[in-house]
């Protein structure tokens, strides 16, 4: 490898944990809006995402670039295509975490109601495996990528159960019908969130092992 692909890769590294930070930040964010009923925290979010689209598209510049000036190969070739995967993985929860705080701003507005389901622990859930996905590209660590894939199976089975709630609420509560439904979306985003970082996990996995695992019935 030479000294100007080693020096590419490397602002590439910089550039990718500096979109992940942003977007953690904006997730976690969201999701305490949510539950403080904070205004103003949930329009910040909101407002803030042009940060992160053009984080995004700046690092997608430079890993095409970088293929461009220095044909890299093997497993150089396969982090830079793992790091554009990943990107617009990090871009996507971006995006949920700012409809997370749509539907916070929404809520926040009216008055609670009780759904009976403990959405802050998906959110925590959700959470967790997106630090650990990221974790796992700062070191490469493949074991804890499949910890993140693992793991993704509960936060679909707590969506499922949020859908169980939300139907018998609105079967007791028909007024409360669009605040539950709000409640319900907040889990749908938090679901697509851990199938985002699951993505990223299989996308460490392909970039240290050139194993691609997306579609397996499990992992080993």
């Amino acid at each position: 490898m030479t000294v100007h692909l080693i020096n590419a890769i490397d602002h590439l590294k910089k550039g990718i944990l500096a979109v992940a930070t942003v977007v953690e930040e904006n997730l976690l964010k969201a999701v305490r809006a949510l539950e403080t009923r904070d205004h103003k925290l949930a329009r910040n979010i909101i407002e803030g995402d042009d940060e992160v689209d053009r984080l995004e598209v700046a690092l997608e510049e430079d890993c095409l670039k970088t293929l461009a000036l220095h044909q890299p190969v093997a497993i150089d070739l396969r982090y830079i295509v793992a790091i554009l995967k990943i990107n617009n993985d990090l871009e996507r929860i971006g995006d949920l975490a700012v409809n997370i705080a749509q539907r916070a701003e929404y809520l926040n507005a009216r008055e609670k109601v009780d759904i009976g389901f403990d959405y802050r622990e998906m959110a925590r859930k959700a959470e967790r495996m997106v630090e650990k996905s990221l974790d796992a590209l700062v070191h490469m660590d493949t074991a804890l990528a499949r910890e993140v894939c693992a793991a993704d199976d509960e936060v679909d089975e707590m969506n499922r159960l949020m859908l169980e709630r939300v139907q018998e609420a609105i079967r007791q509560d028909p007024e409360g019908m669009d605040r539950y439904l709000q409640y319900l979306l907040v889990a749908r985003h938090l679901e697509r969130v851990g199938d985002h970082a699951t993505n990223i996990a299989e996308d460490v996995i392909y970039m240290v092992e050139g194993e691609i695992v997306r579609h397996r019935v499990a992992l080993d």
